[in-house]
């Protein structure tokens, strides 16, 4: 028995303290990345004790970080994200269409921060990201730690009592 790929749920500890919009824009992304050749995982740990909305993975082993936000107040408020930048090569904010005016603010780093408007269906690069290619070793731990946590989260596919893994 298949289950059809449309109503398939995201994975359970995806976004699951979020608001149900975050995931539609997580979905909208992952399928804007698929046609990219980009593939990611969500709620993804950092070593410096972050955590990225999305993480994804290019053919060539560049990584992409995206922070996914739904309102304006989570929006204007995170002071966080530019602690991310030290973990990928190019950093992203995702948001639906309502909110794509405020990340052209000087705040948001418009000369480096991409930014994506998505929403269930579909999503498109209104701004493309800057390159900031990361240091060979901090290249090789991260593709690790990317590659082993989504093994890990596919193997609770095939037993579920694994867990997700974070």
């Amino acid at each position: 028995m298949s289950t059809a790929p449309e109503s398939l749920p995201l994975d359970p500890g995806c976004f699951a303290d979020q608001p149900p919009i975050a995931g539609e824009v997580a979905r909208g992304v992952t399928r804007l990345f698929c046609r990219q050749d980009l593939f990611s995982i969500c709620e993804v740990p950092l070593p410096n004790n972050r955590r990225a909305d999305m993480m994804a993975i290019d053919p060539k082993g560049a990584l992409t970080i995206v922070e996914i936000k739904v309102s304006k107040a989570d929006l204007t408020g995170d002071a966080k994200w530019t602690d991310y930048l030290d973990y990928c090569d190019r950093f992203f904010w995702a948001v639906p269409a309502h909110l794509a005016a405020v990340c052209h603010e000087e705040r948001f780093l418009p000369g480096s921060a991409g930014l994506i408007v998505a929403d269930r269906y579909d999503a498109a690069v209104v701004r493309d990201a800057a390159v900031r290619p990361l240091a060979p070793a901090r290249r090789k731990a991260e593709l690790l730690r990317f590659a082993r946590r989504a093994a890990r989260r596919l193997s609770a596919h095939i037993d579920p009592t694994l867990g997700y893994g974070q």
